[in-house]
């Protein structure tokens, strides 16, 4: 009796040693899986940017052709020269490697841009003029951690994963700062505890987002004190300084060299324009 106790004991042990071997092979190949995950998904900046549109949007007007809300070809903060596909797709540190057009009823054109450090990827969505609101309230979704998508691109004869909306690590808006003209019906606040960065490319968007930015949990890169013209030379020389891993003073100074430089006005004027707090 004493024996076959024994036995039965024996090969329990054994049984629960071969289950513990499992499972800590299981957690192993987990933890490396993660880490081969986390080494080769690339950082994903998304941009919303809203057409300028003269006929659908508070703003002073422009020239009918840059100001055409459903012609992102033309259009001030798209096609036109500093807009963000033009500009970009001429920046020697970016590579257009996807144009896909209408991939929804309120984005005319998505473009996807590749930096030459290979493991960063700006994604560019085009509303049309008259979505200002719906590109307002997806830059807000995204900042909460909402909108959670991945797209698919292929970037050196291989296909990647590229995380948008709230799988961003780095998300902007650029274009005319829809909340001096409108409310929009719910601001979300934070989805998950992932830490996000945003950069608001529109007149004073420091007065006019902050609020509602605060419920998303996202931390402002760059933000504007006043009427500025949100034109995409800003935008990359932040972004440069994004992807160095540089501090808020360092990404605010390089945005107001290049509005300096685009702009010819004095650097004062320039780094004064610009903030990388909500703090006044």
């Amino acid at each position: 009796m004493q024996k076959n106790y024994t036995r039965k004991k024996k090969m329990e042990f054994m049984f629960n040693k071969r289950i513990r071997m499992v499972f800590l092979i299981a957690i192993l190949a987990t933890l490396i899986c993660s880490s081969v995950y986390a080494q080769n998904t690339p950082r994903t900046i998304h941009v919303f940017v809203a057409l300028c549109d003269n006929v659908h949007q508070g703003i002073v007007p422009v020239s009918k052709t840059l100001g055409n809300g459903d012609d992102p070809r033309n259009n001030l903060y798209w096609g036109a020269l500093y807009g963000v596909k033009t500009f970009f797709r001429r920046s020697e540190n970016w590579e257009l490697i996807s144009t896909i057009e209408n991939p929804t009823s309120e984005i005319m054109e998505r473009c996807i841009f590749k930096h030459q450090s290979g493991d960063v990827y700006l994604v560019a969505d085009a509303y049309r003029g008259r979505e200002i609101r719906k590109a307002t309230d997806d830059f807000f979704q995204a900042a909460a951690g909402n909108n959670k998508e991945f797209i698919s691109a292929e970037a050196d004869n291989e296909q990647v994963s590229l995380g948008i909306g709230g799988n961003s690590e780095l998300i902007a808006y650029v274009g005319h700062d829809g909340l001096m003209d409108f409310d929009l019906d719910n601001y979300p606040s934070s989805a998950d505890n992932q830490s996000r960065q945003v950069i608001i490319l529109a007149c004073a968007s420091r007065q006019f987002y902050c609020e509602p930015l605060e419920n998303t949990g996202a931390k402002p890169l760059l933000l504007t004190t006043g009427l500025m013209a949100p034109e995409a030379y800003t935008l990359e020389n932040a972004v440069e300084g994004w992807i160095l891993n540089e501090g808020d003073e360092e990404i605010r100074l390089r945005a107001a060299e290049a509005y300096r430089e685009y702009q010819k006005c004095g650097i004062r004027a320039a780094k004064n324009l610009f903030s990388t707090n909500c703090s006044n």
